[in-house]
């Protein structure tokens, strides 16, 4: 072979080479581009959010396993306009127990709904990517599919009652595990219940930590700010937990709390605790009272340590102390405080000291409460963005004026970015077991009780007059401008062009809607999803769903009410508020993250159409 051929065969065989790589990369390419297309057009995924489950485990847990409400609406969505409701109610009786059944007065064989299961299960696979091995169980796997697709399977499956039945099974599995495609939760897991843990658990487990969106609330920064260091936070999760008498909580993290119960049984006696105490056990008022007077120290110090927050009108231990040294303690509701000293009232006692010493090495060090922490400080955010609407715990601040409120250099959408990145990297340090900022420390001692605080919205948090001053009227705890400016157009226009949404969801404020308060504004862009899931509130709540259909809000029914309906075998009762529906079924290509996909899209495909073959 010439010198000229063999140049010629390494030159086509390069070029050769080089239009393999070129069509492979174009391949590629090609593949990312339709697979966005497809994105844009699919519906937007089926959301639920929840708010302020306050420890509330067990009952999260039951209404989670309900779906709220979901299978009747998904059913409704998937089937045609001419299925009445009974049908509807038939077929989500027969998914829900997992068995076929007779019904007098619904005329459907099992051939018929095995076809309107199939149909329901193809409308949520239709527009949501899953992986089918996690869905289908592996008895049905294959002719699952194959009914899916249209494929011929065996007769059979038709013909045998008993496989029958069992495909029906199966295939109401299924259609369980597609209902719900996103959680999205508006914080505040922590106090008032004794579960938070259980529902951290739920959240983060494998099954669903994939579809949880998780927003931090007022009570989840408190635990965090503890876990973080400061002290005076280290007293009040720890004083919230004795007021609601979770020592059972406390022992499942294993802490010890041997030296605090000594001091405050020694220090604060049951007949000295006359104060608003709420814990029912006698060592849990002694222990609620100990830990207040050493967090009130404790946050007066912070408060003065940092006069940029404004908060002096919080100093009550000088004005408790000229009280009780001039005898004028009749507004006083508890007059024992042996730890207060009257010519220095903010200084902690020598065994007050090693009370809070040997709490904040247990939250800095508890490897327990570290692995529950860290779903917190690794996925929670100060706000998300999903299908044009803002989630958020309680507010974005704003003055009287409708402007959006200045704090720490910052406001709108930066000041809760910056917020954000504090937390992070207080997270990081935390994890590490590296030390904290004291700046750090003390901002989430104001993100908790702060008037300017995203997390907290009150002028104040009234904790040491609700405990002592008997006149109620010191009590009112008054609520900022977020709710009166939800109400004006400018104000929702502000915040729509700020965060670049249609709609705002937050959570934070129970709506007792027995007093005929609505979850959302007339107009359906401001939407208060209740607060009031605990005991300790209403004992009811909301959740609010947003499938491709509808918006709409959700009346949970109370503890009493699902156990009734466990124990008649029956779905507990569901009151439903309407806030908006769709001529057209919402696409992902309608929301900001379709806007964002599309801009990726264009730019995919110019560099596509930049190829030759």
């Amino acid at each position: 072979m010439s010198v000229d051929t063999t140049a010629t065969a390494q030159t086509t065989k390069k070029e050769t080479q080089e239009d393999d790589i070129r069509i492979n990369e174009i391949d590629k390419l090609a593949s990312q581009l339709l697979q966005m297309e497809i994105d844009l057009n699919c519906n937007i995924p089926t959301t639920l959010w929840i708010s302020d489950l306050h420890g509330e485990g067990d009952r999260f847990k039951s209404i989670l396993r309900g779906r709220f409400g979901l299978l009747y609406q998904t059913c409704r969505e998937a089937l045609p306009n001419t299925f009445s409701s009974n049908k509807i109610q038939y077929l989500v009786s027969i998914i829900r127990k997992k068995r076929f059944f007779e019904d007098e007065e619904i005329y459907m064989d099992r051939q018929d709904v095995i076809f309107c299961l199939l149909q329901v299960l193809r409308y949520k696979l239709a527009n949501v990517r899953y992986r089918t091995d996690d869905i289908f169980l592996p008895e049905f796997n294959i002719i699952i599919k194959r009914l899916l697709s249209g494929s011929p399977v065996p007769d059979p499956i038709f013909e045998e009652t008993l496989i029958s039945e069992r495909l029906i099974a199966h295939l109401s599995h299924s259609i369980r595990q597609v209902l719900l495609d996103r959680i999205q939760v508006l914080g505040d897991i922590f106090d008032r219940g004794p579960q938070p843990d259980k529902i951290i658990r739920i959240l983060s487990s494998g099954y669903y930590k994939n579809m949880v969106d998780y927003v931090l609330g007022n009570h989840d920064i408190l635990w965090l700010g503890a876990a973080a260091g400061n002290k005076s936070l280290i007293a009040e999760t720890m004083r919230i937990t004795c007021r609601y008498d979770h020592f059972e909580f406390m022992e499942r993290l294993s802490f010890d709390s041997s030296k605090l119960a000594e001091f405050a049984r020694k220090t604060y006696p049951e007949k000295t605790v006359t104060g608003n105490f709420k814990a029912k056990t006698e060592m849990g008022r002694s222990m609620e009272k100990a830990l207040a007077i050493i967090q009130f120290k404790l946050e007066e110090q912070t408060i003065r340590d940092f006069p940029d927050y404004e908060m002096h009108f919080r100093l009550w231990l000088d004005r408790l102390a000229k009280m009780l040294k001039s005898g004028d303690t009749d507004g006083l509701n508890d007059v024992s405080f042996p730890t207060i000293d009257l010519d220095n009232p903010g200084a902690l006692t020598k065994e007050e000291q090693q009370v809070i010493d040997d709490l904040e090495d247990q939250f800095r060090h508890n490897r327990k409460l570290k692995r529950l922490l860290k779903y917190f400080f690794t996925s929670g955010r100060t706000y998300s963005i999903h299908n044009n609407i803002l989630n958020i715990h309680a507010l974005v601040p704003s003055t009287e004026d409708g402007e959006f409120e200045e704090f720490l250099g910052r406001r709108g959408k930066r000041l809760l970015d910056y917020i954000q990145e504090t937390i992070r990297r207080v997270g990081r340090n935390y994890l590490d077991d590296k030390p904290q900022d004291p700046k750090d420390q003390a901002l989430f001692f104001y993100l908790w009780c702060g008037p300017k605080s995203p997390f907290f919205g009150k002028h104040a948090m009234k904790t040491f007059e609700r405990y002592f001053i008997k006149d109620k009227k010191t009590h009112k705890e008054n609520t900022l401008y977020w709710q009166h400016n939800l109400t004006t157009d400018a104000f929702k226009k502000k915040l729509q062009q700020e965060f670049g949404v249609q709609r705002v969801v937050f959570g934070h404020t129970p709506v007792d809607y027995l007093k005929g308060r609505h979850m959302a504004s007339e107009d359906g862009i401001a939407i208060n999803v209740d607060g009031g899931f605990a005991a300790a509130y209403y004992n009811r709540g909301h959740a609010l769903v947003h499938t491709p259909h509808q918006l709409y809000g959700i009346i949970l029914p109370t503890p009493d009410e699902i156990q009734k309906a466990e124990k008649n075998l029956e779905s507990a009762p569901l009151d439903i508020q309407l806030i908006d529906e769709f001529r057209q079924p919402m696409k992902k290509k309608d929301t900001v993250e379709g806007k964002v996909l599309k801009t990726e899209r264009d730019k995919l495909l110019k560099i596509i159409r930049n190829f030759t073959l």
